[in-house]
């Protein structure tokens, strides 16, 4: 039987009622047996519900898709050594966040709500601002002020009313929890529906690999939505059987906004003070993680590490991926030069996998 529950003391709360978390203050997680079956799968079409019976949606006429997922993973060249980085970028509102947004609006919809708040640096607010068009649902989506025009303009287009907020990533989030007190909050860091959606890129790049896992795997992490969904879906497939092992996770922060790297490296349980510059990779950009501690604990549990990048670096790698006919955005170029930084670390090969998590139309400047 699925229901929610709270790691900080433990309670739970049946699945089917709009929580947003814990009565602690914690935030939830789902309690979840996902089924694979490989026969029924391979059947399906290239889409990421191909995986349904491993998704916690109840019922299929719920389900708010643009038959995403399943995108291509290309093996590309970084200074001779291949790493097959997913596409990402290529989904319909042109970011991996389509993954998560497509499963938590389904819920939304099966629970029957109507009006929804989100916070967000762009992509998770134009990924949620189109799944709610697709079904119906009102959408209110706060932003940083200095957000990306392509982004605004992307979230403006599904209909949503945007509110930008003057000040950091962080006051935004603050401004949207006071919209919250009245309207649902479809939060892609609070609510664990989202990560169960973003899991499944584990799930297609263990397919394919025909059913393996990879030996490391490379992404950017801010508020962790794409690392947290990778672990939670390497792991289930480890649990069911279907892969040997589950890979290590490397975390790529920009090293102007990098809370995570501090933790981790002085192995504490929350962030030294650091200072807070500005980074070109906005989506990356976050002070105080939501859920640091899983984040921590995942990179750990897979004898991971997180790195840093500096901003030369992800515009140097962000000039050569469009060398090479690749149009992403900066976080996607942070995630490529942590690429380099990780590849003079290691002294055998391993098998990489990577992201592009965004596509660079986002992120295109005013003449």
């Amino acid at each position: 039987m699925s229901n929610f529950y709270c790691k900080k003391c433990n309670k739970t709360y049946v699945i089917d009622k709009a929580y947003n978390r814990c009565i602690c203050g914690g935030l939830l997680s789902i309690n979840f047996q996902p089924v694979f079956d490989l026969d029924r799968i391979k059947k399906r079409k290239p889409s990421m519900w191909r995986y349904r019976e491993a998704i916690p949606i109840d019922h299929d006429k719920n389900i708010v898709s643009f038959d995403e997922g399943f995108t291509p993973m290309l093996k590309i060249d970084f200074d001779g050594y291949p790493i097959m980085i997913k596409q990402d970028h290529l989904f319909p509102s042109g970011s991996y966040k389509d993954r998560g947004a497509s499963v938590l609006i389904s819920k939304i919809k099966e629970l029957g709500i109507s009006n929804v708040v989100e916070d967000s640096s762009g992509n998770a607010g134009s990924a949620v601002a189109a799944y709610c068009a697709k079904a119906n649902i009102k959408c209110e989506i706060y932003v940083p002020e200095k957000t990306s025009p392509g982004k605004l303009a992307q979230i403006q287009n599904y209909s949503a009313k945007l509110n930008k907020v003057p000040g950091s990533r962080e006051d935004t989030a603050n401004a949207v929890l006071k919209a919250a007190k009245n309207v649902y909050y479809a939060s892609h860091t609070w609510n664990p529906f989202f990560f169960h959606g973003t899991k499944t890129f584990a799930f297609e790049v263990a397919e394919q690999l025909g059913w393996t896992a990879p030996d490391t795997v490379i992404l950017p992490v801010g508020n962790g939505t794409i690392l947290l969904g990778a672990y939670i879906g390497f792991y289930e497939l480890f649990s069911a059987n279907i892969i040997k092992k589950i890979p290590k996770l490397i975390g790529i922060q920009a090293e102007n906004c990098a809370p995570l790297f501090h933790t981790f490296s002085k192995n504490q349980k929350s962030s030294p003070l650091f200072t807070l510059k500005p980074t070109i990779a906005e989506g990356i950009a976050i002070a105080k993680p939501a859920r640091g501690v899983e984040i921590i604990e995942a990179v750990k549990k897979t004898d991971g590490k997180i790195m840093t990048v500096t901003e030369s670096e992800i515009m140097e790698s962000h000039k050569i991926m469009g060398k090479k006919g690749y149009c992403i955005e900066p976080t996607s170029a942070a995630t490529t030069a942590g690429i380099c930084k990780y590849l003079q670390t290691i002294s055998k090969r391993e098998t990489i996998v990577s992201i592009f998590t965004g596509h660079g139309l986002k992120a295109v400047k005013k003449d």
